[in-house]
């Protein structure tokens, strides 16, 4: 049998990662707000030097989604500092307060 015509095992998702997303986007700021209904990531590339940034991607979620992506955040983290020790959390210097929408990070 090719590989098109291989039977799916019940409850498998076929995924497909073409190559634009596969090569990633680099963050290294991510400003979250909720509603009743969602979550809204917004991931922002922020350098040294520049007035200006821009979100470079929004991921929209429902609360039972961001819960598990909570959980599998924290899940993985926790396996990377098992094998790697601690990750340390080092002072970022605060954001402007002009910077855009409140959230966390």
């Amino acid at each position: 049998m090719s590989d098109e015509k291989k039977q799916q095992k019940p409850g498998q998702i076929n995924i497909e990662l073409d190559e634009k997303v596969a090569e990633g986007t680099y963050s290294n700021l991510a400003i979250i707000n909720h509603s009743v209904s969602e979550f809204v990531i917004d991931f922002v590339s922020i350098m040294p030097g520049t007035p200006k940034s821009k979100v470079k991607s929004r991921i929209i979620l429902t609360p039972q989604h961001a819960k598990r992506l909570l959980k599998a955040l924290s899940d993985n983290v926790n396996k990377f500092e098992g094998a790697h020790g601690e990750i340390k959390d080092y002072e970022q210097p605060p954001i402007p307060l002009n910077f855009g929408p409140t959230g966390e990070a």
